[in-house]
């Protein structure tokens, strides 16, 4: 049997302190790096270290690729920003074992967790996570726009905290508008809404707005969007952000 694996890395949202001791142990113990060129580029160059850095939606031909190293007795990681469990590489890797080779099933495949964007925004501010959540993504790259919008409608009734990742992009500038209507169908105009771009990276900046203003407002893909619910509360302070909450209890 090989005695190759593949590590499943998450690297958290940018800052190097907030990449965990047992993400940092597996990617010093890798020989080939493979992931999202931006990925990739966050893990230094060493020694023995090989680096296969591709585009972002090949994440299945990443996924094969890894198994297949990892086959063949290669120690490899796979890295995705912030948790590789949400919205990222882990569900890919475990898509290409499924229908891959028998022989990847007996892989040796181990996936190390990371800080995710909608806790690290979430942290700047307070807790406007501290109730019921949920997280969305609006790409439609892999399921079609009316199960997204069925779903933001479900959620959206049921009164959670819904945190939207990948909101906008250059081939998708309307999907984020389309979403906070959405939500002003069914929440007041001043629910706290959260932009937070970039956390703990150089360029990171977060705004807090009302649902109103927000629909107004634009994003990119390094963007977060945290849209409250009725529970959720806003402290204004004398300087700097307010904090964000959720109640934990909801009036029956």
């Amino acid at each position: 049997m090989s005695r190759g694996s593949v590590t499943i890395v998450g690297l958290g949202p940018g800052d190097p302190r907030l990449l965990t001791a047992a993400a940092s142990e597996a990617l010093a113990q890798a020989e080939d790096l493979i992931g999202y060129f931006p990925y990739v580029a966050r893990v230094p160059e060493r020694p023995g270290l090989v680096r296969h850095a591709s585009d972002n939606r090949v994440e299945v031909d990443r996924a094969r690729h890894a198994l297949q190293l990892a086959a063949s007795g290669r120690r490899v990681a796979v890295v995705s920003g912030g948790d590789p469990g949400v919205f990222a590489m882990a569900a890919a890797v475990f898509e290409a074992v499924e229908n891959g080779e028998p022989g990847w099933r007996e892989l040796d495949i181990v996936v190390e967790p990371g800080i995710t964007a909608m806790l690290a925004a979430a942290a700047r501010l307070g807790a406007p996570l501290g109730g019921d959540f949920c997280a969305l993504s609006l790409s439609d790259n892999l399921k079609p726009w009316d199960v997204i919008t069925s779903r933001l409608e479900a959620v959206f009734r049921a009164d959670f905290v819904v945190a939207l990742y990948n909101p906008i992009s250059s081939a998708r500038p309307w999907q984020l508008g389309k979403a906070l209507g959405l939500a002003a169908e069914v929440r007041a105009g001043s629910t706290p809404v959260i932009f937070a771009r970039a956390v703990s990276r150089p360029d990171e900046a977060i705004r807090v707005m009302t649902l109103d203003a927000a629909r107004e407002a634009t994003a990119d893909m390094a963007t977060v969007v945290i849209i409250g619910a009725s529970g959720t509360r806003l402290i204004e302070r004398a300087e700097g952000l307010p904090f964000v909450y959720t109640l934990r209890n909801v009036p029956g």
